[in-house]
């Protein structure tokens, strides 16, 4: 009888021994399926993944490309290849280039009338681009606003900046200091991408360069990383916007962002709130922050008593097409 007990024993030790030792190949199998097979490829037991369902590929450069009428010279590889990983970037950066095409709708036309206006050509749009994606950023730097504008740039090139105004955050006003930026840089250089090199490290820093290196050519010089890939992701943004559907971005145009409609009225009284302002406008301040961004605060006290055009929303502002 004690025999036969240490027997019962040692067969259910054995059985439990036994489920536990399949339990543990079963999960074993399991996460194999999972796991990158030997020779690197991800399988799935009778089920392989699809590797090429993402259709990733590399862009590559196009046979020319031009900023402000000037030819980048492709045939050199090192530019060829700091464009491709420009293009590259910028067309797998599905989500945010998604949204600046659809920005571009809304902004492209009042940034393309004023460089017009200024004189300068109209590439300089994909700069505004590169520096902010069309929206009012703020760098590390504490640059600001869609042409990210240091405070001291910005007050010199004729901006207010102050806690109550900063006219940064003035697309208009803005992009008329960077065209008299621009044209400063251009006069001095004699070169738009020079020009647009001076607008990411500044005129000083790329003198010293230029004495140093003994060159005159942007694809020429070593510069800093941020500066060193600059013209050619805006150069990439042109490219790819100017035909977004070759890189894969099929957006019809009803698609874009619409621009604003509205009215400007002018002020040159204060503006103790804001919110106040907005109801009597038939409007509130939600709407009128989002129209004028360069308002800072809940209040205009304008002691100087100047001049500011505040937009009002059209009617049917709100009312999506």
């Amino acid at each position: 009888m004690k025999k036969a007990f240490i027997f019962l024993i040692y067969l259910i030790f054995a059985l439990l021994t036994l489920t536990v030792y399949i339990k543990n190949k079963n999960s074993e199998k399991n996460i194999s399926t999972l796991m990158p097979t030997a020779n690197g490829n991800n399988e799935q037991q009778g089920n392989p993944i699809n590797t090429n369902s993402q259709n990733i590929k590399v862009i590559h450069a196009p046979e020319s490309a031009f900023f402000a009428g000037e030819e980048l010279p492709l045939s050199y590889s090192d530019v060829r290849e700091s464009l491709e990983r420009e293009l590259n970037q910028i067309t797998y950066s599905h989500s945010a280039t998604l949204l600046t095409i659809r920005l571009s709708g809304r902004y492209f036309g009042t940034i393309d009338s004023i460089l017009k206006k200024h004189g300068l050509p109209d590439d300089f749009k994909y700069l505004c681009v590169a520096e902010s994606n069309l929206q009012n950023a703020i760098s590390p730097a504490k640059a600001v606003g869609f042409w990210q504008f240091l405070s001291d740039v910005a007050e010199y090139y004729g901006l207010e900046v102050n806690d109550e105004v900063d006219e940064r955050y003035n697309i208009e006003k803005s992009t008329v200091a960077a065209c008299k930026y621009l044209k400063d840089a251009y006069q001095k250089y004699h070169n738009w991408q020079l020009a647009a090199a001076s607008y990411n490290m500044g005129m000083t820093n790329l003198n010293k360069v230029i004495e140093n290196q003994q060159m005159h050519n942007y694809c020429d010089l070593i510069l800093n990383t941020e500066t060193g890939r600059y013209l050619y992701r805006i150069v990439a943004y042109k490219i790819i916007l100017s035909n977004p559907e070759l890189y894969g971005f099929h957006i019809a145009d009803n698609e874009k962002f619409k621009p604003f409609k509205f009215y400007e009225i002018a002020v040159n009284y204060p503006i103790m709130n804001l919110a106040e302002f907005a109801k009597k406008h038939n409007t509130n301040y939600k709407i009128i922050k989002i129209l004028n961004p360069w308002l800072r605060k809940n209040q205009l006290t304008n002691r100087a008593k100047k001049t500011y055009k505040i937009k009002i929303p059209a009617e049917n502002f709100r009312i999506a097409e």
